[in-house]
């Protein structure tokens, strides 16, 4: 009964008007940046923290919630229609989806992205609504050393889910480590690495550093290499599947929402390896493994059924351990900081209307995307049209008055101003700057809970080997270094992200 009641007090939170329309807009600013190449959710939300500051805690993280897995369902349109994934988790979608608009079935193979997403948002967004509250109490059953050991495992899976070489993602956690360190410490209240500014003294804009990694260090990458779009047909139809086409899709869209699910709770990228592993999974059970690069049903059904999973299950660790199990959620930690939520489990026992409103307007978010996304397919055809010249000077603009209306304190543009010159250094060095986010998220939590748990043994570092929890979280940790280490592992991790450049 309390699962029921609970689910009840969701829906009627996210189901008040203002909930709802909060959740339209996130839900069309997703599809509509997922649509648009070269933004990508990450950046959308960093530049949006700014006004979240000004909105009731559950309508923010609503839209921003909207926001990130609209951005999953707009993605699809461009892979298939113009061979762009607008989101890096529709790459492989692209493969067969943009093969089937050639052969003059994209309405065909839109509807089929759109009902996998829809079925998988559900079923997965169903997952998160059961597993939440057993988790919460176990979580609240931690300790400062569990905790301690939590976060450790959380920053080595994302080194070894990151892009690119493992030494590189492994510096940009210690380097956002190390910027989560600027400030005042926590125990003495001694400044430092503030240089001296006042301003920081309570460490470095959270808002500020991610537009500038995520949001100002993309518009440079992509005005560097600003692709001219041809969309290969300017008006949709036949967007009803066949029966065929059903039967064929059911079982890969079973497939990858489990998949999804599992791979989505992993920190690090769990929904673009979920996608990469739908798409392995249906080609090896293919009756006819030649047909997938040629416009397989099961190409387009499994992996966008896949990441549309793993993005909603990736609110697991996030809603019952107050983990980010990618940057979206890493900002989404920051949301609910500058909101003065303190994330983690306890946000499910005093807080409960935010908690359950949250989930249940995935349901909502979910439904009115596929309600929404194939009669609108004219419309977004056209924004495809739009120059990026024209787009960026808007972006940077609203980023600018969005981050210095947070604190009112010039030093947050020029971090803004820094952090994206950084960001796109690092982009041109192959380094990807998720772990770095990470990193930094984590980085406090981590300092904090590694003082107080050798406060609490007097200083015994034993004692995050001595508690079972602790000791078997670090186990798992090790593994996941020795196994990404094992040269198999290797070389398979780098064909995967290599396929996906």
């Amino acid at each position: 009964m309390d699962f029921i009641s609970n689910l009840a007090l969701g829906f009627s939170t996210a189901g008040s008007i203002e909930n709802l329309f909060f959740c339209l807009i996130g839900v069309i600013l997703g599809t509509l940046i997922g649509v648009l190449p070269g933004i990508g959710a990450t950046a959308t939300i960093a530049m949006l923290l700014p006004i979240t500051f000004q909105l009731e805690p559950v309508s923010s993280l609503i839209m921003l919630a909207g926001i990130y897995y609209g951005a999953q369902y707009g993605g699809s349109t461009t892979a298939i229609l113009i061979n762009m994934p607008g989101e890096s988790s529709s790459a492989v979608t692209a493969i067969d989806g943009y093969q089937m608009a050639r052969k003059g079935r994209a309405g065909a193979a839109l509807a089929i992205a759109a009902i996998g997403s829809f079925f998988a948002g559900t079923v997965s967004t169903f997952l998160v609504a059961i597993f939440a509250i057993p988790l919460t109490k176990i979580a609240l059953e931690f300790g400062a050393a569990e905790y301690f050991s939590l976060m450790v495992v959380g920053l080595v899976s994302s080194i070894a889910l990151a892009h690119g070489s493992i030494l590189k993602a492994l510096a940009m956690v210690s380097l956002g480590l190390l910027l989560g360190l600027v400030g005042t410490d926590i125990y003495s209240g001694t400044p430092r690495f503030t240089l001296g500014i006042r301003e920081y003294a309570d460490g470095l804009n959270f808002v500020a550093v991610a537009v500038g990694v995520f949001g100002v260090a993309e518009i440079l990458r992509n005005l560097e290499s600003d692709r001219n779009r041809s969309v290969l047909i300017t008006k949709v139809s036949g967007l009803m599947p066949t029966r065929e086409d059903f039967r064929r899709m059911v079982g890969p869209v079973l497939r990858g929402t489990g998949i999804g699910s599992a791979l989505g709770i992993l920190p690090g990228g769990g929904a673009i390896l979920a996608s990469f592993a739908s798409y392995t999974v249906e080609k090896r059970m293919a009756t006819n493994p030649k047909e997938f690069g040629h416009g397989a049903i099961e190409g387009v059904a499994g992996p966008e059924s896949a990441n549309n999973a793993g993005a909603q299950t990736s609110f697991i660790p996030l809603l019952t351990l107050g983990i980010p199990a990618n940057p979206v959620m890493a900002l989404m930690v920051g949301a609910m900081i500058i909101q003065g939520i303190v994330p983690g489990p306890n946000v499910a026992s005093e807080q409960p209307a935010l908690f359950w409103g949250i989930i249940a307007s995935m349901w909502i978010g979910n439904l009115m995307l596929l309600v929404l996304n194939l009669p609108l397919i004219g419309l977004w055809v056209k924004l495809l049209t739009i120059p990026y010249y024209v787009l960026f000077p808007i972006i940077m603009a609203f980023c600018s008055i969005g981050v210095y209306s947070v604190n009112g304190n010039v030093y947050d543009l020029y971090a803004v101003a820094l952090f994206g010159l950084g960001g796109y250094l690092l982009v041109k060095l192959r380094c990807e700057p998720a772990p770095l986010l990470l990193g930094f998220v984590l980085g406090p939590l981590l300092e904090e809970n590694l003082r107080r748990a050798m406060i609490f043994s007097r200083g015994d570092p034993s004692t995050f080997v001595t508690r079972p929890i602790s000791a078997t979280l670090l186990l798992i940790a090790l593994a996941v270094l020795v196994i990404v280490f094992m040269p198999s592992v290797k070389k398979k991790r780098e064909e995967v992200f290599q396929e996906e450049d």
